[in-house]
């Protein structure tokens, strides 16, 4: 008969397992990607070659101390294979110490490295053909990781940012890539990141250097841009016109309520005349005079009205629509008759 704890172990080992949380299966992948920093034992084909190697440095001392030194600047770092296995302490700088014949190293470049990205042909989100430059800096700061993590980390790097251009670029609208770069080039830095930091590189920044448009998409918009200068252009004169007609309406009420303003302006007017070099030759007249002879105008409009004709009678109006026709008859028939004489 089965314990009810050994009951309660196979119903447990029934159920499926769980699947293990987001980070704990990063931290499973990170750990199969990334080679192991925990010493291995040696075997005994190695400690033989290690053996030999030590013997045949003392056996050519003071050759072989030329061969064992190595020195490394301060901005790179050496990664050491003993017999092909990765040794995890990274070299440098400085003077370290290598076996001859079965240590290999790499040296890696730390500083920051400025890629100049190829002119891309881009079709953006609103079907517009555009030509972009842009400029990726990044750095290794994981000398081990670049070295065992991918085949070429500077390249796969190059390669990466040139598609990582196209397809950002291939989200937004021609307007959007003119205008929001600074925002364009943090996302792209954002996901150039991610994707290389499994590499042991570190992309440090991001800049879109150049954006061109084709040629005839350049005369279309400078047309556009053309037309709304115009466009305000206009309003303003209209706005100003509005103005000055506004203003010329109150001048007008404010000299027709003065006697004396009209005739002030006329000699400011004659002033501005007579300091210009020109040959004008200006005759005044008296605003008198002028006066006057409205007043007799209207006078005489009111001693000697106008007369209206009287309206024609209807019977004179055919009388003279009959003369007329005979005439032209006549007349027609004088040219035909002349015609056939001829």
């Amino acid at each position: 008969m089965m314990q009810p704890s050994e009951t309660v172990e196979m119903q447990e080992m029934a159920q499926p397992a769980a699947p293990p949380p987001q980070s704990q299966q990063r931290d499973v992948e990170a750990r199969f990607q990334t080679p192991s920093q925990e010493p291995r034992e040696r075997g005994c084909t190695e400690l033989f070659c290690i053996a030999m190697s030590y013997i045949l440095i003392f056996l050519t001392f003071p050759v072989s101390v030329c061969m064992c030194i190595k020195i490394v600047q301060e901005y790179q770092r050496a990664v050491v294979f003993r017999l092909g296995r990765l040794i995890p302490e990274v070299k440098g700088p400085g003077i370290f110490f290598i076996i001859p014949c079965i240590d290999q190293f790499l040296n890696i470049d730390l500083r920051v490295v400025s890629y100049n990205v190829p002119s891309q042909e881009i079709l953006s989100r609103d079907s517009v053909t555009v030509s972009v430059d842009a400029v990726v800096y990044f750095k290794v700061f994981d000398p081990i990781t670049s070295v065992v993590g991918v085949e070429n980390a500077t390249e796969s790097t190059k390669l990466l940012a040139q598609t990582t251009l196209r397809t950002i670029l291939g989200t937004h609208t021609l307007s959007e890539i003119l205008s929001d770069r600074e925002k364009i080039s943090a996302d792209m830095k954002i996901s150039l990141d991610e994707a290389t930091e499994p590499w042991g590189i570190k992309v440090e920044r991001v800049e879109l250097r150049d954006v061109r448009l084709p040629s005839q998409m350049q005369r279309a918009m400078a047309a556009e841009a053309e037309a709304t200068r115009d466009a305000g252009a206009k309003i303003i004169a209209a706005e100003g016109e509005l103005r000055a007609s506004a203003a010329l309406a109150e001048a007008a009420t404010v000299i027709s309520q003065s006697e004396g303003a009209m005739q002030l302006r006329y000699l400011h007017t004659l002033n501005a005349i007579s300091s210009e070099k020109t040959s004008t030759i200006i005759f005044p007249f008296p605003m008198e005079m002028l006066a006057g002879i409205k007043q007799s105008a209207s006078n005489g409009q009111q001693n000697f009205p106008v007369q209206e004709l009287p309206p024609r009678h209807p019977e004179e109006a055919d009388y003279n629509l009959a003369e007329r026709r005979k005439s032209y008859n006549f007349v027609k028939k004088s040219t035909k008759d002349k015609l056939e004489t001829f």
